[in-house]
């Protein structure tokens, strides 16, 4: 055999190019095995801001009536849900069938004393809870359109499922009753620096 005709051992992968790769087959093969949930995208917080539990700066000035933005605090999704009128008007009518609707059971650890009403919130039509199931620490996920779905009771009004173990919440987070999860979703420490900017992690002057 000449020396031309000798094989070749394949060239060994850049570590950084391998590593990339590697990263980019788990990806594609995670993302198959789920459906996109209806997501409006916010700025990234800093390094600095993701460390130690730093308080987060969101922008909502673009958030529309209706539309949720997730952005992580502590390692947490926070969500960020701007309700509508008319589900700002349905919280009352839902009281009966909540296992604690006036956010009573534990309100230190799950609702700050500003948030202790109807809406669970600052100003009623945003409502800024830690989006995981008080169970098991699922993530639930959003059920706004009401009426009759897999899952779901046919007088639904719009809230979100949990679809580890059928925990269903209100659009205050709020739980029903006989459900797995016993409290309601907890609502972080913020507060308003202006009528567009949020901050996630501190209330001190709510």
């Amino acid at each position: 055999m000449s020396e031309s005709d000798t094989p070749v051992a394949p060239r060994a992968l850049d570590k950084s190019k391998r590593t990339w790769l590697i990263a980019s087959s788990c990806a594609g093969a995670v993302g198959a095995g789920f459906v996109a949930v209806p997501f409006v995208s916010t700025f990234q917080p800093s390094e600095k801001a993701k460390a130690a539990g730093a308080a987060v700066e969101v922008d909502i000035s673009g958030v529309q009536p209706g539309e949720k933005i997730t952005v992580e605090w502590r390692g947490k999704p926070v969500w960020i849900v701007r309700r509508t009128p008319a589900q700002l008007a349905e919280l009352p009518k839902l009281d009966g069938q909540l296992a604690d609707p006036k956010s009573e059971r534990h309100p230190e650890e799950f609702t700050p004393e500003y948030a202790r009403n109807e809406a669970r919130s600052i100003k009623p039509e945003f409502l800024v809870v830690v989006g995981i199931c008080t169970h098991l620490g699922c993530s639930p996920t959003d059920k706004f359109v009401p009426g009759p779905q897999p899952s779901l009771p046919n007088d639904w009004e719009g809230g979100f499922l949990c679809p580890c173990h059928g925990s269903t919440f209100d659009m205050a987070g709020r739980v029903f009753k006989n459900k797995p999860a016993p409290d309601n979703l907890p609502v972080p420490p913020h507060m308003y620096l202006s009528d567009t900017r949020l901050l996630i992690g501190e209330d001190k002057k709510a």
